[in-house]
Parts: C-alpha cells; structure tokens; sequence
C-alpha cells in the first residue's frame, strides 16, 4: 500500500475517534490492507498524538487470551500504544470512569509489568523479568470503531489495538511474584479473578489464559518488535498491560464493577462507569 493510502486510513481513524462516527473495516474494502500496513497507520496516528502533546506510557497486548480468537475472528497476539491521557490510577477502594468518547466500550481485567529499565533485542523471560519493577492488576477498557467488534486483525492493530483505557491499581514490587524466573512464571499462571458486575459475579479468568503466563505475553511482544523499527521498542519506564484474564464484557454509565484476586498479593478493583 501507498503511503497516501495509509495517511488517509489514519485519517479517517483520528477522525472516527473525535466524532465517534463508525468505520466499515478497511479489510472489507482496502486492497491489500495487511497486518504489516495497519501497524503503518497505528504508527501514524501515534504520531499525530504525541504530536498533540500526548506522552506514550506503555503499551497494551492484545488478544493474548486465545480462547477470545474465534469471537472476534482474530489469528494472533497484537500491541499498541497506551498514553498519559487514557491512563487512569485506581485506588484499591475504587473510582469513577468516564466512558465518553469510547466506541462500544468494554472491560477487561487484566495484569500489567512495569519496566524499571530497558530491555535488550533478543531478551527473553528470564531476562525481561531483570527489568521489570513493578506488577499490578488493572482494567483495560477497550474499544471498536467497528460496529458491532466485527473487524479482521489488522482492523483491531490499526485502531490502536482498540485501547481505551486503562484503570490501573496499586501496584506492588515485582519481588512479590517469588524469587526467579520459575516462580514468577508459575504465580502469574495461578493467579485467579473473579470479575462482577453491579454484585452479580460475571466471570472467572486465570493467568494461564494469557498465553500461559502474562510474562509469556511480554515474549511474545518482545519477539514482534525484534521485526519492528528500533523506535518500537520497550523502554524505561513503561508499563505493558498483558492481555484479558475474561471474556471482554460491555460496559455502560451506571453500572459498578470490581474484582477479587486469589494466588497473588494483588488487591481486588472497583470502577462505577459514568458518561
């Protein structure tokens, strides 16, 4: 595809995200739109928004939860930038969310890395872990610009990974996972939670969903961005949400949702949802 091309699928992205207007997905009608090119226009509307003074935080993997793949007719693990302004902090006793401005929004909970410094091209669990500080536990609301969520894979890479928030708690030393890389892998695995909704429990997720373990979806993202552009890669700093340990499930203005966490010295969240 073109670079014109690309621009004007950008273009059209920024502009369904400040009208909230929907998009018919551009694999239904633009030749040779690929994974490869929607991480083209995800690059460009990244741009466009540090450009607007916004300051990339961290990033989100997506679809890391294969169990979610024929839902959504995905095939595999995608990423895409988190920012200052879709970052929310959320006390353990609970807080308020704004949905406006998001496109069919849902929830999901999920368990976030925090790296203290960078990690190195080739880095693998053992190694990403040495870099890691942090680990908290978290609500990504994601969004679509596709009615309906029906898109194809670079659909979703192209929208940002379809972030629209993260709700992210009180985080705890990573040295609260154990000491190595075995124990760390096999707590993150076991973790349980249990996700409500106004009091009435809606699902149940582990930390085996997520490929296996939320630091096997940090390979799994280190591994793509061995084939991206050097400026993809993670850096100091950064906090990566792994993946949905749950379904994803709607949310709406007034409703009150909240978690418990079992197998890991994590708290439970609670969020009340507003327009």
């Amino acid at each position: 595809m073109t670079d014109t091309e690309l621009d004007t699928i950008a273009q059209q992205l920024a502009a369904a995200r400040r009208s909230g207007t929907p998009l018919a997905p551009f694999s239904t009608r633009q030749p040779g739109f690929d994974v490869a090119a929607a991480y083209r226009v995800a690059a460009l509307l990244r741009q466009q928004r540090v450009g607007r003074g916004e300051r990339v935080i961290g990033r989100k993997i997506g679809f890391t939860n294969r169990a979610l793949w024929p839902v959504y007719g995905v095939d595999r693990p995608i990423w895409g930038a988190m920012y200052d302004t879709t970052l929310q902090p959320l006390a353990a006793q609970g807080g308020r969310c704004s949905l406006a401005g998001l496109a069919e929004p849902k929830i999901e909970p999920e368990i976030a890395l925090h790296f203290a410094s960078a990690p190195q091209p080739g880095d693998g669990a053992d190694e990403l872990l040495r870099h890691i500080d942090l680990v908290a536990h978290g609500f990504e609301v994601v969004q679509s610009p596709y009615p309906g969520w029906l898109f194809g894979t670079a659909d979703a890479v192209a929208a940002g990974s379809l972030h629209g928030r993260l709700l992210l708690g009180p985080a705890q030393p990573v040295a609260a996972l154990g000491a190595g890389l075995a124990a760390a892998l096999a707590a993150l695995a076991a973790l349980s939670v249990t996700l409500w909704c106004d009091g009435e429990q809606v699902d149940t997720g582990v930390g085996a969903n997520v490929l296996g373990s939320p630091l096997h979806a940090l390979e799994h993202l280190q591994r793509a961005l061995a084939e991206a552009p050097a400026a993809e890669r993670i850096e100091a700093g950064e906090w990566i949400t792994t993946g949905t340990l749950t379904a994803a499930w709607p949310v709406r203005a007034g409703q009150a949702w909240h978690t418990t966490i079992d197998g890991l010295a994590l708290p439970g969240l609670r969020v009340a949802f507003t327009d």
